[in-house]
């Protein structure tokens, strides 16, 4: 929808992440009635998240054709959404069903695996290696270290792991 407008300009229908930075650039748009049905809409050009998106004005929706910048993006064949999950070892984890976004920088912060109809651990984005075609790599687990009896993990010790870049990213 547009800020301050009544009426649906669209309705999502995909959403374009950067393989090797876990960015997400934008959202796929089917138009409501009239225009194109492979329309675009830019992560920067959306103004308030809810139950719907809004965007500052409708002309930011556009053909994804358009955008000259996302054009070796729109080609490349790897995906997050929908692709196999597996260990650097190769075991499979499954596929990846659903992803976790910091609405604030537009980065992948989880992935969410599902096998079958059982969904998985959710993953850190600081666990995937790499994403190719055929799958989305991720560190081996965590072999369990001899600890002390009685040693305690430290309050948060989990919470830098959002903010770990992929293998790859550049900087922004």
């Amino acid at each position: 929808m547009e800020e301050g407008v009544e009426g649906v300009l669209g309705t999502v229908s995909g959403i374009l992440i950067h393989p090797d930075t876990a960015y997400v650039e934008g959202f796929f748009v089917y138009g409501s009635g009239h225009g194109p049905s492979n329309l675009f809409v830019s992560s920067m050009d959306i103004s308030r998240w809810g139950t719907r998106l809004y965007v500052r004005n409708a002309d930011v929706i556009a053909p994804a054709d358009d955008r000259i910048r996302l054009q070796a993006l729109l080609e490349d064949n790897r995906t997050v959404l929908g692709q196999k999950i597996v260990t650097e070892s190769g075991v499979r984890v499954g596929r990846c069903k659903d992803v976790q976004i910091n609405t604030d920088s537009m980065h992948i912060e989880w992935i969410f695996p599902k096998k079958c109809l059982r969904w998985g651990v959710a993953l850190p984005v600081s666990e995937v290696i790499e994403v190719t075609v055929a799958a989305i790599i991720i560190k081996d687990r965590l072999k369990a270290e001899k600890s002390p009896k009685n040693a305690k993990v430290p309050r948060g010790a989990f919470a830098e792991l959002s903010d770990a870049p992929l293998a790859g990213r550049t900087s922004q």
